[in-house]
């Protein structure tokens, strides 16, 4: 059975509602993972996402803060989430498919805008979060799942405008870029969006501080879609949906797909 995936930070779901709706729309997709929601479970705004036939959801909430959501249009049920570096955020959330697949949706911290940790909390708490990830993909090894989110990190030289400009700001270190390829080792988690595109920039986000973001395109790929080795081969069909960055009170994001047959 076939499914398509997508993953988006939303930057605000009840004041972005108006595109989560115009996504589910125009594209459809089987099931829709958000992050950054800023919001209560009880106040998403779930109505009209249900009447769109989305009528399961898996989710954390938070007031004003971080929060993740899984919106299936597939029966799914919940398998918990997990509270990484300590932190008490909402930035996690399983959910487990009919067909037997996992699905995690993660929001990374975005670790501040000093990548020092003696200097900055925040940096600290991310690279923390990344080895708690870590560790429990070494402890309990992922099968038959995909983790899904935004990761906050571009690891790529393209998955940046300039890999040399961006080489000491936070998303894009050196430190950053080590502890996410041992968090992705750790689980044996396949990076299907550049396992269907390997080559070539390809961003996910563009900063609301760009005038003309389309124009400037000095975008960054933070948001990611990995596979366990199991169910890797079945992943493709990748893409960004990166017009959803122009559309009327866009978030900085743009969502990113998947389709997996199995």
């Amino acid at each position: 059975m076939p499914f398509t995936l997508a993953t988006w930070n939303i930057n605000s779901v009840r004041l972005r509602e108006p595109i989560v709706l115009k996504l589910l729309q125009e594209e459809a997709p089987d099931v829709l993972c958000l992050q950054e929601c800023k919001s209560p479970v009880e106040k998403i705004p779930t109505e009209g996402f249900a009447e769109l036939g989305y009528t399961h959801m898996v989710a954390r909430g938070q007031k004003g803060y971080n929060g993740v959501a899984i919106l299936s249009r597939l029966p799914m049920e919940e398998v918990g989430d997990k509270d990484f570096a300590g932190l008490g955020h909402a930035r996690h959330i399983a959910g487990r498919l009919e067909n037997g697949v996992t699905i995690h949706n993660f929001y990374v911290p975005a670790g501040g805008d000093i990548p020092d940790r003696e200097k900055n909390e925040k940096f600290g708490q991310k690279l923390d979060y990344l080895t708690d990830m870590r560790d429990w993909f070494h402890a309990e090894k992922p099968k038959k799942s995909i983790l899904v989110g935004d990761l906050n990190i571009a690891p790529r030289e393209d998955d940046v405008w300039s890999h040399k400009q961006l080489l000491k700001v936070v998303s894009h270190t050196p430190i950053e870029v080590e502890q996410l390829a041992e968090t992705q080792d750790a689980g044996g988690w396949v990076d299907i969006t550049r396992q269907d595109i390997p080559e070539g920039q390809l961003y996910s986000w563009w900063s609301y501080r760009a005038r003309d973001w389309d124009a400037a395109d000095k975008g960054r790929r933070l948001d990611h879609v990995w596979a366990t080795p199991d169910i890797s081969n079945a992943g493709h069909s990748s893409r960004v949906l990166r017009d959803a960055r122009g559309w009327e009170k866009p978030s900085d994001h743009a969502p990113v797909f998947a389709t997996f047959d199995l």
